[in-house]
């Protein structure tokens, strides 16, 4: 089975389980490249931010996701046929294979999720996890696309805001820190939240 054949089996189920539970209102869609590659930089408060994520967007996306999530095969078949990309934070050379992969698919005009944070930080900012993101935008000029999720629990369903934000591109002579910190900022701003 194909990765897109999946991803056309996955979506609607996915809306039929999580529908019951989640309310989804989106702000900014229409901010989202429907052509050529892009970065998409959301905040992360839970794992339902990837599927609510991907039934927003409505098409298909590559996330990068830590390899310990890639362990079964059965696991790791599934996970990247939905687009699924594994990274080892704590070994980077055990992912030479992934970075090469992300160039090929950047190069082909895909677009790529990447969670700034690494994982979960509910209601707070985590400090973020730079590396990569510096390493795609020092080699490629790539829009950026901030993403703010919010979840308001104390009502069924639960009310999700998923926020895009104005696409931010790297700017020559700027250096890379500074870009990636106005991304923080700007995720933060998006989902009520303040970066420190």
């Amino acid at each position: 089975m194909t990765r897109s054949s999946v991803f056309r089996l996955t979506l609607p189920a996915a809306r039929v389980l999580l529908f019951p539970f989640f309310r989804v209102h989106a702000q900014g869609l229409s901010r989202v490249p429907r052509t050529g590659s892009f970065l998409l930089l959301p905040k992360h408060q839970r794992w339902e931010d990837v599927p609510l994520l991907g039934m927003t967007v409505g098409k298909p996306l590559y996330y990068v996701a830590k390899h310990e999530l890639f362990a079964t095969a059965f696991s790791r078949w599934f996970i990247t046929s939905l687009g699924g990309i594994p990274l080892n934070r704590k070994r980077p050379m055990e992912s030479r294979s992934s970075i090469r992969t992300l160039w090929a698919l950047l190069h082909r005009g895909e677009g790529i999720v990447i969670f700034p944070e690494g994982t979960y930080y509910r209601e707070t900012m985590g400090p973020g996890r730079s590396g990569l993101i510096r390493l795609i935008l020092g080699r490629m000029d790539l829009p950026c696309i901030p993403v703010g999720i919010r979840y308001f629990p104390g009502r069924y369903p639960t009310p999700v805001q998923i926020n895009f934000g104005n696409p931010i591109s790297p700017v020559h002579g700027v250096d890379g820190r500074k870009v990636y910190e106005r991304i923080m900022r700007e995720i933060a701003r998006l989902s009520g939240l303040h970066f420190p």
